[in-house]
Order: C-alpha cells, then structure tokens, then sequence
C-alpha cells in the first residue's frame, strides 16, 4: 500500500489503459470496459430599506455538542470561490454558511452559473440567479453589479421559490448598476457558436458572452435604464440594430422592438421592489458590521484573464472579481474559500490535461452524476489536476479549500493525482501554460504528436502520483478521523501538495453530509 508520504511518483498516461489522441472538444476512442472494470473501478451509481441580522442556528454538529469552529471563525467578509472549471458544488458551502451570515451575494456572471442546493427535506433547487442563501430565511440575497441579468429567467427561479413556500419578498436585492440580459444576446450565442464551427467554445448560450460585450462597447442597457421608460425603446433600438448588422441571422423589425418594449415595461414594474443601489448597501452593510458571504459563479480555470482562454467564460470568477463585481474595497476582504471536487469535471470545449477518456470517464460521471446543473451536458471527468490547483491557489489566496464529493471515489482501487506536468525530456514546465498547445499536448502519450502549426510540433505529458483506494461506504461519516485511512491519505496529500489547508469535506450531497476537518 502507499501512503500519503511516499507514494510513488509514475508518469503514466491520463488514461491508465490508454489515452487515445485527443482534440479540444475533448473527443477520443473508447476502449475495453471489461478490462477497466476488471482492474480499475467497480462501478457504483449514485446514483425597500431593509436590514437584517444572522440569527444562531443549531448545526448539525452543535446537535452533537461539537462547536464548528471553522465557520464561527471566518470574516466578516467572506468569500466561496471555485477552483476548476466550474460545477464542484459551492452551492452546497454557501448554503450551509449562510445562516452564520446576514447577506450573500453574487458578484459577476449570471444564468450561465448553476449551483444545486438542498433544505432541510432534502428537496433539490437548482439556482442560476438567485444567490444559495435564499433558503435561510433571516439572510438577505444581493445580486451585484458585475451580474448580468436575464429577468424571464430571474422571475423563473423567484416563482419557483414562492411556489415551494420559499419567500423572496424584501429578501433580494437587485443592483441598479446590472447589466441586463435579452433573449437577443442567447440567440447571438448560438449564432456566434455556429459562426465559430469546429472552433466552438461549448458556452452555456445563455447570453453571456455577448452581453458582457454590450457592456464593454458601452451600449448596454443597465437595470437602472429600466426606470426611464421614455429612453429605454431608443437604447433597446441602438442595440438589437446593432446586432442586425453584425449577424445576418439575427432578424430584427419595429414590430419585434414594440414587443420587447411593451414586455420590459411589465418587467420594470414588477422587478422596482427588488431594484437597490448596492454598493451603497454593501458598505453600509459593512460599516454595521454585518456578516457577508460572497458566492462566485463560475471558477478561476473560466476566468477571462486567469482561465484556459479563449475557452473561458466573460467575467472574472476569482478573488478580484468579488471587489470590482460588489464594489467594496479589496482590504475589506476576509477569508476566501475555494471548492474543489476530488476529481476534475468540465463541461464544453478547452483543455483538460488529466481528463480520462472513453468508458472510464463513463463510469465516473456516473459514478458522480456529472451533468450540468445548467445545461444538463454531459461532464468530462479526469483526475485531479494538481498543476491547476496550485495555479489557482496562488491567484486567489485561499485561506482554507472544501473538498467535495469525495464519497465519489469510494469505489476506486487506485486513485492519481496529476502533479506535474512534464516534457518529454523530463524538463518541468514551473507553471500553468497560457499556451494552449502546451495544455492540449500534456494529454498525449508520447506515441502520439499533435500538430498546432506546420513550425510547432512539441509534446508534453502529466506526471502522476498513485495512491491507494478506500473502496468502501463513507457518505455516513461525520468526523475525519473515522475516515478510512487511504481517504485521510487521499486529503492530506493533496493539502501537502497545494499548501492550503482543506477544512471541509463532502461526502454526500445533503447539507449534514459535510466533514469539518
């Protein structure tokens, strides 16, 4: 058995049975199940003015008699940020830390973020717009400025809610200072993604994109514009004969302005109550010495800047991004908590280094019931990228991880980690590629080029580290040191390897189902 200390560090192949040539669709050949299964994995299915104060609550393991220290301790300002490529449950954390918080708020993105969160019944509410602490009831919910927003889909989640008895009256905040998001810029999303053909994104086509363009070629329109109705149709013009211009599928006439115009006078009058200059109330939430929890959509691997660019999502998904998405000052800014699943999923195009291939990649998402909470698209599964961690750890200054879905690997005899990643002639490349012939190539075996340009030919590979599997049940568990211990080992080196301590655990997807280490 290895441990933790002295596992055995192995160049091996993404894949431990092969790992065929890949594209940036992430495509490539299956191979043997029997033989996989035989070998590596058994398959198991898991399957107005308004204030408010926190009020105690009663966690689970205060029910115990244990005190969680880890979330009593956290700062004033908080945030939860993801560290991969999205989906690796910070919907979860949120909501579960929400009751220690007076507001929680989003800072950038919009429908295109997907976060599944569970009351107390354990009845599953998949959020886009709405911020996770809405199910908290004395926590108020602030949508910032850096969010764009789609109001059918917004009022879509808030009937939703009201329908399950879930009020969101006085309880969200909208910034007047929010870009808005037409049902136009969808449809310039998936025009553009046609446009882009073999070369597509993979992008959610909820309109992201293009209305983060509109806002940054400043002929947007802002949830502010929504109170000047007499402005609003000749800026709502600019923009759709805009897009006219540019798209030659996109159709646009009078009669289609009218409609619009006519439906976002009815959205103006029902989404006033919400309408709230935010930066305003953050830092007075802040001067009154309000808790605040800021929930990223999205994760730093999609970061315009940071991010596997141009495979990347619009806005700014990391620490930055909560200061100039809330507009409050960067030394305000307490602990930030990042969310890493104990694998690696993405969904759509882009490089993914330690991705497995074919029907072991099957077997783990549906080990994992990897499909997106917004799309619902199948998820490509790989190990854990380690190289991309430590990235991301560095950008963001995490001051403690959540692991999530450990429980996932339970069925595993033999679990990698992707540490490095290496060329061929064994030089390390000392930090997470720009380049992404760099990051496409570190998935190939050496038997295989690939070939970017007729002058560039240049293969690089992961090298991986082994360690022993658990192979047994741990969704029950509530303490760490009743973890098996290839799972302790499993956790701790991955801390060892970043240098950022992991202080919860989730084993399940429940709200109790949460190790506090």
């Amino acid at each position: 058995m290895l441990t933790a200390m002295n596992a055995t560090s192995v160049k091996l192949d993404a894949n431990p049975i092969t790992s065929p040539l890949r594209s940036f669709d992430g495509t490539g050949r299956n191979y043997s199940t029997t033989a996989f299964r035989q070998t590596f994995f058994h398959h198991h299915r898991r399957n107005a003015s308004i204030s408010c104060s926190a009020s105690p609550i009663v966690s689970v393991d205060e029910q115990r008699g244990e005190t969680p220290t880890r979330i009593g301790s956290l700062a004033q300002v908080s945030g939860v940020l993801g560290c991969q490529w999205g989906d690796e449950g910070k919907g979860k954390l949120v909501d579960i830390l929400a009751k220690h918080f007076d507001v929680v708020a989003r800072c950038q993105g919009g429908a295109n973020a997907g976060h599944t969160i569970y009351n107390s019944e354990g009845k599953k509410f998949a959020l886009h717009l709405v911020p996770s602490g809405i199910l908290n009831e004395d926590t108020m919910c602030v949508i910032g400025n850096g969010v764009v927003v789609h109001l059918p889909g917004l009022f879509k989640e808030i009937d939703g809610l009201e329908s399950n008895g879930i009020s969101c009256k006085g309880r969200i905040l909208v910034s007047d200072r929010a870009h808005l998001l037409f049902d136009y810029h969808q449809e310039i999303d998936g025009l553009r993604e046609a446009e882009l053909a073999k070369s597509f994104i993979g992008t959610t086509k909820r309109g992201i994109g293009p209305c983060y363009s509109s806002k940054v070629i400043r002929n947007g329109i802002r949830v502010s514009d929504l109170r000047h109705m007499d402005t609003f149709p000749e800026k709502l013009h600019l923009l759709l004969s805009d897009a006219a211009s540019r798209f030659k599928g996109f159709n646009y006439t009078p009669e289609i302005l009218r409609e619009e115009v006519e439906k976002y006078k009815r959205f103006a009058e029902r989404l006033e109550p919400f309408i709230c200059d935010t930066v305003y109330y953050m830092n007075e939430s802040i001067s009154q010495k309000k808790k605040i929890l800021v929930e990223g959509g999205q994760a730093t691997m999609l970061d315009i800047d940071f991010g596997t660019y141009p495979f990347v999502t619009s806005s700014s998904p990391s620490a930055g991004g909560i200061c100039t998405g809330l507009g409050i000052a960067p030394r305000v800014l307490g602990d930030v908590l990042g969310v890493v699943k104990a694998y690696t999923t993405r969904v759509g195009s882009g490089p993914f280094p330690t991705e497995i291939l074919g029907n072991g990649g099957d077997l783990l998402r549906l080990a994992g019931q990897e499909f997106g909470t917004t799309t619902g698209r199948p998820r490509r599964c790989g190990w854990l990228d380690i190289v991309a961690l430590k990235y991301v750890c560095q950008i963001n200054g995490f001051s403690a991880l959540n692991l999530t879905k450990l429980d996932v690997l339970s069925d595993l005899r033999e679990i990698k980690l992707g540490v490095s990643y290496k060329h061929t002639d064994g030089t390390t490349i000392s930090s997470f590629p720009a380049d992404l012939s760099d990051l496409e190539q570190s998935k190939a075996s050496s038997i295989f080029f690939l070939f970017f340009s007729l002058s560039f030919v240049c293969i690089y590979r992961v090298e991986y580290e082994t360690l022993p599997g658990w192979q047994a049940d741990i969704s029950n568990i509530r303490n760490y040191s009743d973890l098996p211990k290839a799972a302790r080992q499993y956790v701790e080196r991955i801390e060892e390897l970043v240098g950022v301590p992991i202080h919860y655990i989730g084993i399940g997807p429940g709200r109790d189902a949460l190790i506090y280490k």
